[in-house]
């Protein structure tokens, strides 16, 4: 009902219209009277009862999709959650889909108010793009607000300069509350009453008659700066208060009016991904909103099952390493060469596009000179060997370019395992310095000087020569190599036909030599037979033997026996070898096994007639009785004559005969000298 209010101004009587009251009276005097309710009861009472009774309208609860009730005594009042509307909350707003079947679609309203300087963009949003177009908003001279996809993230931008982006990512397939507040000063952003951040800003003014794109630009061009056109579902998208109604509802509410719609769809049901068989190699695919997931078999892996897990499926030999590729497998081992005759040669299969910009391979000899792998076109070469026991790089590539030379610091040549890896420092450009890796270690030595170009002359018809120059050209490795790769493409050692299923990858170097490897990593038989002497035992220590000699024997082969002698066991003479034992050459004066005991000169002493023995060093002297004489008292003693007188004595002996006018002696026969 409607009720009249008289209100007196200076000018007059003014009728204003005022609701009717609503609710229980009691206890009204008029003029001092009361009022009993039983006198109102006449024709001029509408909608009047006795009593006061009163029942909560909201108790059946009649708001709908969690709208809350607000009790008006004789009604109820909604407040709708978003995306609702009506009375009862009853209403949704359409869902608008954009993309549908890849489909170019975007929407256009205008602005029919003045928004000011303060202004909220709200959406709900469910999409699985990582990137498109979802609002602009621009007047007749530029785009003053811009919201796009960017990584799976919201992004902001005003002015073309100030720009926020969402932490949390909204690509996931569920619906995301997202809103943009610009104020004066600020613009936030957030993702499901979250904030995702804030920025200073300067003013915005959005005026009537500017222009609101959703999902896209007419121009194809102008929307690929935002990642494409959006695909993906949007509802209940609101500037302020105002709606931007894709499809009306039946409630009547205020909206900016809908310009333009291309290929816009109701409902957000989604596309059924599964009628394309997306699923690769035998995956059973499963639809999801506008996306599908494929279970793939045990073997296959990626989201399509495009991933086969071509090693569980083993393929290779026994003796080699499985190893999946982006595309394929490839066969993983060592390899043994022993002279030319093991030299192995291959060849592009004319397919590879890839840049190749590297070698890499695992070496094992003890060979100082020898090819590892060699190439060659024309001026172009690339050869990796071993000289004086270091690894070198030598390469002459791209026109114009200098030859590339490189060495180890450190010596290969020691029976070991080494891993090498030789690249191009930028394989962008033609040409570039190149660096030589050993054992994963990198010295200041093993980058080159000069710059050379990369090995794009390999792709097709070239041999390469791995283990040597070539057949019958000298200069072939004694050891083992791993796999080498050449750009990341192997060298296999395994045909077509020793594999069990067929490799796939479109980029191969296929072997072009008849003769196949030597697989494994085996040394030659060095121990066989024995080259230890003396009853030494052998040891294989791949490529090269160590003898563990008997005792009393030494040398390389146990050929020379144990210097018994270095000890100097000989205490007074020189030590002999004889056999595995010494034999001392005693002093004089000593004996012993080491002439460790003094002999006593007189014990055989050979003084005769009675002539005493006297000690000397090392030896002894007779004193002879006073008839003999000699070294040994073994002879007469004879006369003597003396001539001479006190001041000369010249003494005659042996019977000599002495002559006085001389002095001087006359021997009898048997003797001689002057006396």
């Amino acid at each position: 009902s409607t009720g009249h209010e008289l209100v007196m101004l200076n000018e007059g009587v003014v009728l204003v219209t005022v609701p009717a009251f609503i609710g229980c009276l009691q206890d009204i005097f008029v003029n001092s009277q009361l009022v009993v309710p039983e006198e109102w009861l006449s024709d001029s009472a509408v909608n009047m009862t006795i009593g006061c009774s009163h029942r909560d309208r909201c108790q059946d609860s009649p708001c709908q999709n969690r709208g809350q009730c607000t009790n008006l005594w004789q009604s109820y009042q909604c407040r709708c959650p978003r995306p609702y509307e009506g009375q009862d909350c009853a209403a949704e707003y359409e869902t608008a889909r954009f993309g549908n079947e890849d489909s170019q679609s975007y929407a256009v309203f205008t602005i029919t108010d003045d928004a000011g300087s303060d202004i909220t963009v709200s959406l709900f949003l469910r999409t699985h793009r990582h990137a498109g177009f979802l609002l602009v908003l621009a007047n007749s001279t530029s785009q003053y607000l811009r919201l796009w996809l960017d990584k799976g993230r919201v992004r902001v931008q005003l002015h073309n300069f100030e720009t926020l982006t969402s932490e949390s990512l909204v690509n996931d397939g569920d619906i995301h509350f997202v809103s943009v507040v610009v104020d004066r000063e600020h613009l936030v952003l957030y993702v499901a009453n979250q904030k995702q951040g804030s920025v200073e800003v300067r003013t915005v003014d959005s005026q009537m008659g500017d222009v609101v794109y959703v999902g896209g630009l007419a121009e194809q061009k102008a929307s690929s700066a935002f990642g494409g056109y959006f695909k993906g579902c949007i509802q209940d998208l609101r500037i302020n208060s105002e709606r931007l109604q894709f499809f009306r509802l039946d409630t009547t509410v205020t909206s900016y009016p809908l310009v333009l719609m291309a290929n816009v769809t109701a409902g957000c049901a989604g596309v059924d991904s599964c009628s394309r068989n997306p699923c690769q190699n035998g995956g059973m695919c499963y639809s999801m909103w506008d996306d599908f997931t494929c279970t793939c078999p045990h073997n296959t892996a990626g989201r399509r099952c495009e991933k086969v897990k071509w090693c569980e499926l083993a393929p290779c030999p026994a003796k080699a390493e499985c190893r999946t590729l982006n595309q394929g497998y490839e066969c993983f081992s060592s390899a043994t060469f022993l002279d030319d005759s093991s030299v192995l040669s291959y060849r592009g299969n004319g397919r590879i596009q890839r840049g190749l910009a590297s070698i890499t391979a695992s070496l094992r000899t003890r060979k100082r000179h020898a090819a590892i792998l060699h190439a060659e076109r024309g001026p172009e070469f690339v050869t990796v060997s071993v000289q004086h026991g270091l690894l070198f790089l030598e390469l002459q590539s791209g026109e114009g370019s200098s030859t590339v030379s490189l060495k180890s610091r450190v010596g290969v040549s020691d029976g070991d395992w080494h891993s090498v890896h030789l690249f191009m420092v930028t394989p962008w450009t033609e040409v570039s310095r190149w660096t030589l890796v050993l054992d994963e270690e990198v010295d200041e030595a093993g980058s080159s000087s000069s710059e050379g170009g990369n090995l794009d002359f390999l792709r097709e018809g070239v041999d390469i020569q791995l283990g040597g120059l070539g057949p019958k050209a000298g200069w072939s490795l004694e050891g083992c190599l791993g796999t080498v790769e050449v750009g990341g493409i192997a060298l296999p050692y395994y045909s077509p036909l020793e594999v069990k299923l067929p490799r796939i990858q479109e980029e191969q170097f296929l072997r072009t030599s008849p003769n196949p490897p030597h697989s494994g990593c085996s040394g030659g038989p060095v121990c066989q037979p024995s080259p230890c002497m003396n009853g030494g035992s052998c040891q294989d220590v791949w490529n090269l033997f160590n003898c563990s000699c008997e005792e009393g024997w030494t040398g390389r082969r146990c050929e020379r026996n144990t210097d018994t002698c270095a000890s100097n066991p000989c205490i007074h003479g020189n030590c002999s070898i004889q056999g595995l034992a010494y034999e001392c050459a005693c002093e004089f004066g000593y004996t012993g096994v080491d002439c460790e005991e003094e002999v006593d000169v007189c014990e055989n002493h050979l003084c005769a007639h009675g002539g005493t023995c006297l000690h000397g060093v090392d030896k002894y002297a007779c004193l002879c009785a006073e008839n003999y004489t000699g070294p040994y008292c073994n002879r007469p003693k004879l006369p003597v004559s003396v001539c001479g007188d006190a001041a000369r004595n010249y003494i005659c002996f042996n019977a000599g005969n002495c002559t006085e006018r001389d002095l001087s002696c006359d021997c009898l026969p048997g003797f001689t000298g002057h006396r």
